[in-house]
């Protein structure tokens, strides 16, 4: 019988941690401050590799770019399915683990992000608001139709509804021309939508007791 061989798993490993660690620093670099200024020769040096190397791995930044947004969204994707499956029958718990993840990523996208995205990358822009919308969607939506059980979300407003208003004030709102225009952060506008959205629905059991205005501050403490 031929020998098997071994070498290609540990090749294809090696290939994955390279490929992992050029996505982590464009990500870091990208995300805070922007990706335009910094030239696919500059990526190679701060990596320590040669501009061969990364071109190996990514035929430019455009493809790069794509994918640190692909691992950003692989792991707020991660995070949330996390949540909605370890507080399935918890809205109060799963909701603050919810807003909580949302702010962190949030605020990893600083404004040269959102200027660069809008200036030259229109078309990477629509994968955002393509992945965001399935994330809302799929993982919001269990959220609130866990609270309208547990009578903490108003039932005279559909879940489907609510996730219309969300989705569509978040495609209003959270994108470079309008949040550059408004003088806000990524963070600050999801801070935001989520009070006005939330503070509309949830029930006054919902807010621990109180009025729906509390929700506003739990918000800003995720």
């Amino acid at each position: 019988m031929p020998q098997q061989r071994h070498e290609a798993p540990s090749e294809n490993g090696a290939e994955r941690s390279v490929r992992e660690r050029i996505v982590g620093a464009a990500r870091q670099h990208f995300l805070a401050h922007g990706f335009r200024g910094v030239t696919m020769a500059d990526l190679a040096e701060e990596l320590g590799m040669s501009k061969k190397t990364l071109y190996a791995h990514f035929t430019g930044k455009t493809e790069l770019l794509e994918a640190v947004l692909g691992a950003k969204f692989n792991e707020v994707e991660s995070e949330l399915a996390a949540i909605t499956g370890r507080s399935p029958s918890d809205f109060a718990a799963g909701l603050h683990a919810f807003l909580t993840c949302l702010q962190r990523h949030a605020a990893e996208i600083q404004p040269p992000f959102v200027r660069d995205v809008g200036r030259d990358a229109p078309e990477v822009f629509q994968q955002i608001e393509r992945r965001r919308r399935e994330l809302i969607e799929r993982h919001f939506g269990k959220l609130l139709t866990e609270g309208r059980r547990e009578g903490l979300i108003r039932k005279d407003v559909p879940v489907r509804l609510i996730l219309e208003i969300l989705l569509g004030t978040l495609q209003s709102v959270m994108n470079p021309p309008k949040l550059t225009e408004l003088g806000l952060t990524p963070q600050t506008g999801l801070t935001a939508i989520l009070t006005v959205v939330l503070e509309g629905v949830i029930t006054s059991a919902g807010s621990a007791g109180g009025s729906p205005e509390r929700v506003a501050g739990r918000i800003n403490e995720a």
